[in-house]
C-alpha cells in the first residue's frame, strides 16, 4: 500500500493544496492521501493559525467526494509543536508494511537534516518535494529517498487568501467551492 502524508497549516485550504494532492495521487500512484493540519509549526513558532476545529472543518468540506483523501487530526489532538517524525511513526505503526510518502515544500528539502530526528525521518518515508511556481528546484540531503512532483503548480498561498479576505476581496476562484462560503464566513480570516 502506498500512503501519502500531506502536512501543513491549511490556514485556509485552497485549490493549490488540492492540485498538489491530485498530482501526488497520480504521479506516485498513491492508494490514499492524508491531509494532516499542524497544531503549531516548528518553523513558524510565532505564527498562530486559525483554531484547529476551523481548519479541520474547512478541510473536510474541501475533500467532500474525494474518496481517496482523508483528514487526520492527530497533530491537532496532540497539541503543541507538530513534528513530522512523530506523525510518520504513527503511520508506520498503524500501517505496517505500507510505503509512506511525505509531501513537503521544495524549499524545505535542503533543510531536512535540521528537522527533529533526521535519520529516523529518512528511514520512515520517501520525501516528495512540492514545487512552487518560479521557485528553485528541490535539493535533498543524500540520506533521503526523494521525489519531486511535476504537475499542477499553482501560485497561491494561504497567506494570499487571508490577505484577500482582510481586504474584502473575493476568494471563490482560489478555494474549493465546497469550502468557499465557510472560509469567507469564518471570523478568524477577517
Amino acid at each position: 500500500m502506498k500512503l501519502g502524508i500531506y502536512g501543513g497549516s491549511f490556514d485556509p485550504v485552497h485549490l493549490g493544496h488540492l492540485l498538489v494532492a491530485q498530482a501526488a495521487m497520480e504521479e506516485l500512484e498513491l492508494d490514499r492521501l492524508f491531509f494532516i493540519p499542524v497544531a503549531r509549526s516548528p518553523f513558524k513558532p510565532d505564527n498562530q493559525p486559525a483554531p484547529g476545529s476551523v481548519r479541520l472543518r474547512l478541510l473536510r468540506l474541501a475533500l467532500v467526494g474525494k474518496t481517496n483523501c482523508e483528514v487526520d487530526d492527530q497533530e491537532i489532538q496532540r497539541g503543541g509543536i507538530s513534528y513530522t517524525v512523530d506523525t510518520l511513526r504513527n503511520y508506520a505503526d498503524r500501517f505496517p508494511g505500507a510505503q509512506l510518502f511525505c509531501l513537503i515544500g521544495a524549499d524545505n528539502a535542503a533543510k531536512l537534516n535540521e528537522w527533529r530526528e533526521p535519520a529516523a525521518l529518512a528511514a520512515l518515508a520517501d520525501f516528495v518535494a512540492v514545487p512552487r511556481p518560479g521557485g528553485a528546484a528541490a535539493v535533498f540531503p543524500a540520506s533521503f529517498r526523494s521525489h519531486t512532483l511535476k504537475g499542477f503548480p499553482f501560485g497561491v498561498s494561504s497567506s494570499n487568501i487571508r490577505a484577500r479576505l482582510k481586504a474584502g476581496l473575493p476568494i471563490d476562484h482560489l478555494v474549493p467551492g465546497t469550502a468557499a462560503g465557510a472560509i469567507s464566513e469564518a471570523g478568524e480570516y477577517r
